[in-house]
């Protein structure tokens, strides 16, 4: 695996963080450590499955020409989340997205939903939120820094991506029960 790869998938690492937090998992102050450990496990194994998926697609990011220390890569993660979220703002509030939360809200309150309707609104609205920024970060940069995406249509790549998306779906959830405990 390329020295690049290493260090973007080190980058996405805590991106994911910011995207979510808006700082790292580290600084928080949760009620409860196992809530924050179950994040953390969920976030190592969807790096996992990124790993696989960079090797899939022959990634092959910039070259780099100058080390990179703590600092660079805390502040290449906060970039890449900004953008990730500023993106996922957008993508939500398109009709398609709109659309989206509604079919899921009609689906919550046919299974009988007790639930305030604002407050699931605003849950839902965060979570999709939270997917497609999550999707941005880490699936469109990883085609746009790849060389041979094809295999993602073979047999291997649609258990890696089914894999991704149960992770992603996964570590979404956690996200929103650690922002929930603190």
């Amino acid at each position: 695996m390329l020295k690049e790869t290493k260090i973007k998938v080190l980058e996405n690492f805590y991106a994911l963080d910011y995207v979510f937090f808006g700082k790292p998992a580290t600084q928080l102050e949760s009620c409860c450590d196992a809530i924050l450990e179950e994040y953390m496990s969920v976030k190592g194994a969807l790096m996992s499955v990124m790993i696989e998926l960079y090797k899939l697609v022959d990634h092959a990011p910039q070259a780099l020409e100058e080390q990179v220390d703590r600092n660079t890569l805390m502040s290449n993660a906060k970039r890449s989340a900004k953008i990730a979220r500023e993106m996922c703002q957008k993508l939500v509030a398109t009709q398609k997205g709109k659309a989206d939360v509604k079919a899921q809200l009609r689906e919550e309150m046919k299974n009988g939903n007790d639930t305030d309707i604002s407050e699931l609104v605003e849950y839902m609205i965060r979570e999709k939120a939270f997917k497609l920024a999550t999707d941005n970060l880490l699936i469109a940069t990883t085609i746009s820094e790849s060389e041979n995406y094809s295999e993602m249509n073979e047999w291997s790549g649609r258990i890696i991506e089914d894999s991704y998306k149960i992770l992603r779906d996964n570590l979404v959830e956690s996200a929103l029960f650690v922002l929930s405990a603190i």
